[in-house]
């Protein structure tokens, strides 16, 4: 029996219209865009955010000569009577999909063949109209008892590697998946791609202070998160993180990805599409300077 594998992304015009969403400075918004050219798979259409004031996006929409599309989701749940955006709350949950709901009818203009999440903060099922590729701040190829471990929002990631003791770090590029109730599946989607490893760096404190620290936290997080020397180190790290691994991977994934390079088999399994056709693959790894290296 032939082994049916089915490309994850398959795009029959020239190039894939790509939207580009964005929460903040838009440093990985910037890299992608500077790496587009003519010869792409894909082209940018539009910058979304859903914090027009406070995030660079109306000026990377200017630099790049891009329409702009913002909807304040703090704005949206203040209007609504809602203090907090939150995910914990029923009412939270049903004003997210009011907010989703809104922006799908803003970029229905634009005719979306996939979106690009670059530092997107709100979890939305916008993954469910068309394909969203996220850059996630750790390694998910890593697993503690069958499961992807280094999962969660900002430094958490950063912080359960630290705490493993790993040693390295790794930004990883995947297929952001739809959510239900406070959206712990989002980084269950297949990985495209990962980072090289990149050192973690400890600024001298050691294991046994890490541990310490985590120890005396209280279960619930205090608003404005913790601020104990865990998170400080997790903070150094994210951002040496983002210039050696987001900006290593992200473009050449999203490259590729759009190119039709990646592909599913009917139990799940990911394939790459290179010149010998389909291989198995756990995901590719990308380093500066050196051809993607597929893992197995």
């Amino acid at each position: 029996m032939d082994l049916k594998i089915t490309p994850l992304f398959y795009h029959s015009g020239e190039r894939a219209k790509v939207a580009i969403f964005m929460s903040g400075n838009g440093s990985n918004a910037e890299k992608l865009l500077d790496s587009c050219h003519v010869k792409s798979s894909f082209e940018p259409v539009v910058i979304v955010t859903d914090r027009p004031e406070t995030s660079r996006a109306d000026e990377i929409a200017e630099k790049y000569d891009l329409p702009l599309v913002s909807l304040d989701i703090k704005q949206f749940y203040s209007d609504r009577g809602e203090s907090r955006v939150s995910l914990q709350t029923s009412e939270g949950r049903k004003l997210r999909e009011q907010w989703t709901d809104e922006l799908r009818e803003l970029l229905k203009p634009y005719d979306i063949d996939f979106g690009v999440l670059a530092g997107f903060i709100p979890l939305s099922n916008i993954t469910s109209d068309f394909p969203c590729l996220n850059v996630h701040p750790g390694d998910l190829t890593y697993e503690k008892e069958g499961r992807r471990y280094l999962v969660g929002l900002h430094k958490v990631p950063v912080e359960r590697a630290i705490l493993e003791n790993i040693g390295y770090m790794r930004s990883s590029v995947i297929i952001a998946q739809t959510y239900s109730g406070r959206g712990g599946e989002m980084d269950s989607g297949p990985i495209l791609g990962v980072s090289a490893k990149v050192e973690m760096d400890y600024c001298g404190y050691s294991q046994k202070d890490f541990s310490a620290v985590a120890g005396k936290r209280p279960e619930k997080t205090p608003k404005g998160g913790y601020k104990d020397i865990l998170t400080q180190i997790a903070g150094v790290n994210l951002e040496q993180l983002k210039c050696e691994g987001d900006w290593v991977v992200f473009p050449p994934v999203v490259e590729l990805f759009a190119a039709g390079a990646y592909g599913i088999d009917d139990a799940g399994k990911l394939y790459f599409k290179s010149d010998i056709g389909w291989q198995q693959v756990v995901t590719l790894e990308f380093a500066v300077g050196k051809a993607p290296k597929v893992m197995t």
